[in-house]
């Protein structure tokens, strides 16, 4: 009788190993995807996409490179609608992504960025860390904070 409960046990442990793994794998994969089309949204300075990335909350913060702290999702649509009356790029450098998992709800990248401003510009790097949550509607994006990288 314990060799079967002892069985039982270890099966059961297997799976719900083998169900956090999967749960796993689902946040980093959607998250990516999420990213993927944030990255491409600001390119093309697609406001209602990345409305919708964003988290729909007066704590969501968005922080411009060599800019100040923008809080709240209403405040951040309204400094991005401004911005992007200018040009610029965003080039993330996919291969040195880091995607980190904190348990169910939340999930950090960061990820060195390429910035260019204007068409001619000269492209500055910076370490970008966003922080994403689980939401009722899906994951959105928390936060969005750069940090300056020396130039190579």
């Amino acid at each position: 009788m314990k060799s079967i409960k002892t069985r039982l046990v270890k099966v059961l442990a297997f799976s719900l190993l083998l169900a956090a793994g999967n749960a796993f794998a689902q946040a980093q994969d959607e998250v990516r995807l999420l990213f993927d089309r944030y990255i491409q949204a600001e390119n093309e300075h697609n406001l209602a996409t990345v409305g919708q990335a964003l988290q729909d909350s007066k704590d969501m913060l968005w922080v411009a490179p060599r800019g100040s702290p923008v809080w709240g999702r209403d405040a951040v649509m309204q400094e991005l609608s401004r911005v992007y009356q200018g040009g610029w790029k965003l080039e993330p450098e996919f291969p040195a992504l880091k995607l980190t998992v904190y348990g169910d709800n939340v999930v950090r990248i960061v990820v060195p960025i390429r910035y260019t401003v204007g068409a001619a510009g000269k492209p500055e790097r910076f370490l970008v860390q966003h922080t994403y949550v689980r939401t009722p509607l899906g994951w959105r994006i928390a936060a969005v904070v750069p940090a300056p990288l020396p130039a190579n």
